[in-house]
């Protein structure tokens, strides 16, 4: 991950062997993955480094245990006018959760649970619903020229889809993940504005075609 202001960055990951790029230029955020092309992210993007700010309006909500560490849960969720900036003509976002769990001793954040719920309905045809949930238990901290930075982890994804229009029921799609960060610098040289330029394929609609095939088509991984 590069950032060269709050608001202009760029990450890749590999998953799977599939390389997912996400990044926003200030102005547009957009992402490339496997089985969409590049298109504009809606929101406006979020600085990945911003997100231990996202708990300072959320609620406590009580004590869990999280593989053996005590930790104190806090629940964050979308209000409804952040729902509708994140809807379109197609897509509806319904709820947006988010767990975190921070170990009562160090205060870090060791396990996160994100949750949301998405009702997708192309004109003339019946809405099918999303449930995606994104677990992931961070690990492996370390001081980073006085900055604590998780270095490893495991993510899981369920992915859910049912409504009227699916004859077998629902379907259900689950994703694991292990990752590790290598490698973590500040100030690095050579950065510029042109590290940041979105590609030139940028798609700032979901055409209705690759929506179709993203609602009819499992992801590029296997299930476990």
């Amino acid at each position: 991950m590069w950032q060269m202001l709050p608001d202009i960055w760029q990450i890749e990951l590999v998953l799977a062997g599939h390389k997912v790029v996400a990044g926003s230029d200030g102005t547009v955020a957009w992402r490339h993955t496997p089985w969409l092309p590049a298109h504009a992210a809606r929101g406006g993007g979020l600085d990945p480094l911003a997100v231990s700010g996202v708990f300072s309006a959320a609620q406590y909500v009580g004590e869990k245990q999280m593989a053996g560490t005590d930790c104190f849960a806090l629940k964050l969720s979308a209000d409804q006018k952040n729902l509708t900036d994140r809807s379109d003509s197609t897509a509806e976002m319904i709820k947006h959760v988010l767990f975190g769990y921070f170990s009562q001793k160090t205060g870090l954040l060791l396990y996160l649970e994100d949750s949301y719920l998405t009702r997708v309905q192309s004109p003339g045809t019946h809405p099918t619903y999303w449930e995606i949930t994104m677990s992931t238990n961070i690990q492996d901290y370390r001081t980073v020229e006085g900055v604590m930075i998780a270095h490893a982890g495991q993510s899981t994804v369920l992915i859910a889809r049912f409504g009227d229009c699916l004859r077998s029921g629902p379907a259900i799609t689950r994703l694991q993940e292990s990752w590790t960060i290598d490698d973590v610098a500040f100030n690095v040289p050579g950065l510029s504005m042109d590290c940041f330029i979105p590609p030139k394929e940028l798609k700032t609609d979901f055409p209705k075609e690759d929506l179709q095939y993203w609602i009819s088509s499992s992801p590029p991984f296997d299930n476990p």
